[in-house]
């Protein structure tokens, strides 16, 4: 008895119907058109990635800090040497009995100190210096000429107001430097001979 297999059945492909062809049968191409193939698979961690370091920066540490430690130390050491030997002007001891005289600010506090001369505390030390610093923040919003000008002469405004505001504080620090006195009087400087202050 011959045992005789049936031959496999073939699979016949037939072509899509051009008038029924779908996105993605218009995107196959076959093997022998594409331009390329697949030789292998590389997996990530076997591709060395070399990345160029920029060539003109260094690590902060040693190089920045060991240069900033070296000039802390030697700042310290001149603070140190000049302590030693130079004498500072100071005062005698403070008596709770002695009232001293009206002493000057440091130079950034003497505007203010000058308003205080001729304003109530509340206006001088308050009021005023509100008013220059909302002032100053409102004034790019105060000149809307133009607001993608780049040039001074192009917001005029602008620059007028906050020159006023900077002349008016430079204006009260100069008269509190040169032309206040012992006791924060009015003095003229350079000609005022010792005794002769003037009230104001």
């Amino acid at each position: 008895m011959t045992d005789t297999k049936a031959p496999p059945e073939r699979r016949e492909v037939l072509p899509v119907d051009p008038t029924r062809r779908t996105e993605i049968d218009k995107q196959r191409v076959p093997m022998s058109a594409r331009p390329y193939r697949l030789l292998a698979l590389v997996k990530q961690d076997a591709v060395v990635r070399v990345q160029k370091e920029p060539d003109d920066t260094v690590m902060t540490w040693p190089h920045l800090l060991t240069i900033e430690f070296l000039a802390a130390g030697v700042m310290s050491i001149f603070l140190l040497m000049m302590g030693l030997f130079i004498n500072a002007p100071l005062e005698e001891l403070a008596n709770g009995n002695v009232t001293p005289a009206v002493a000057k600010a440091p130079w950034y506090f003497l505007g203010l100190q000058e308003l205080l001369a001729y304003f109530h505390p509340t206006v001088a030390g308050v009021l005023v210096p509100a008013f220059v610093l909302v002032g100053a923040a409102l004034i790019p919003y105060v000149d809307r000429g133009d607001v993608l000008a780049i040039r001074p002469s192009q917001r005029k405004t602008a620059v007028i107001l906050f020159t006023m505001f900077c002349i008016l504080g430079l204006a009260l620090t100069f008269v509190g430097i040169f032309f206040r006195g012992p006791g924060y009087t009015f003095v003229i400087p350079y000609v005022t001979a010792p005794g002769m202050y003037f009230a104001l």
